[in-house]
């Protein structure tokens, strides 16, 4: 299938009653500035503080307490996954207070509708867009056409964060269902890759590009009963690593965030019985996200960060 698309003559509609740019159809009434292409000179000067021949850059800030000003991330062009709930929804509208501009991305409009109401009522921010796709049922020319539509509003992306996924089932590998296993798969893993592909030459125009994939506790230790989810996130932490270390020389950078335990529906179809109350809530968690999308984690590139 390809993906769910608003027709041009049509707009999404918004309860704030000032309807919101769905990619795809419509472009922006403001174009994102311009940014030279001094990519490569830019990760020079700015990593030799930082950088390690020998593998991953070594933190020299602690991101889960890092401290940010509120025009941080301004002007940056950040895709999150995910934005319609839980965390993807928290960090989008986190990040969009900073002065990021944010493409929404979801299977649900009605969802993402909300989120954008969310945005647009923060005062003096740069209005999000929307891209609905379903990562379960996209093909190769729902990846291109969000591709050329974000090409087209804004000719670069600056941030792509990977925080859609699904649970699947919590059984044994001897019961787990063959079809059940290559859904969680290809939403978790296969999907990502192909999105992170398919967005690569719009973070290269970036100068200080970040992608960040979520990781888990059990994407590092196997334990029973998490079947698919698990192997996926091993998979995440391979596939972050590897485009790190291919990118070592470039100004791009790759990371893992782990955000442990988190008061989101997934959490709860896992741990159904346990006290949310006692629980982080997502929007207590944004530092981390913050700290690896902006400018002062430059040259910081392979890591995977458990934020609790």
């Amino acid at each position: 299938m390809t993906a769910t698309t608003t027709p041009a003559t049509r707009r999404c509609s918004s309860r704030s009653g000032d309807p919101p740019r769905c990619l795809f159809a419509i472009r922006s009434l403001v174009r994102a500035p311009t940014v030279k292409s001094l990519a490569l000179q830019t990760y020079a000067q700015d990593t030799d503080r930082q950088s390690n021949k020998d593998g991953p850059a070594r933190l020299s800030t602690d991101p889960i307490s890092y401290e940010y000003a509120d025009g941080v991330l301004n002007d940056r062009i950040i895709l999150v996954t995910g934005a319609s709930d839980g965390i993807g929804k928290a960090l989008a509208v986190h990040i969009a207070g900073l002065g990021a501009q944010v493409v929404l991305h979801g299977r649900n409009t009605k969802k993402l509708e909300s989120v954008y109401d969310q945005i647009t009522n923060l005062k003096d921010k740069p209005r999000p867009s929307i891209a609905v796709l379903d990562l379960a049922t996209a093909d190769s020319a729902a990846y291109s056409s969000l591709h050329n539509s974000i090409e087209q509003e804004f000719g670069r992306l600056d941030g792509l964060v990977h925080n859609a996924g699904i649970l699947g089932q919590r059984l044994s590998i001897e019961q787990y269902d063959v079809a059940d296993w290559q859904q969680v798969m290809h939403v978790n893993l296969t999907a990502p890759f192909v999105l992170t592909q398919a967005l690569l030459p719009l973070l290269r125009q970036s100068p200080e590009p970040s992608i960040i994939f979520t990781s888990s506790g059990v994407g590092r230790v196997g334990k029973a009963f998490w079947g698919a989810y698990s192997v996926s996130k091993f998979g995440t932490e391979a596939l972050s690593q590897i485009l790190a270390d291919e990118n070592r020389h470039t100004p791009l950078r790759v990371n893992c965030i782990n955000p442990g335990p988190v008061r989101t529906r997934m959490r709860l179809e896992a741990y159904p019985a346990e006290d949310r109350d006692a629980l982080k809530r997502p929007e207590d968690i944004m530092a981390t996200y913050v700290y690896l999308l902006g400018p002062d984690s430059q040259g910081v590139t392979g890591q995977s960060i458990d934020v609790q």
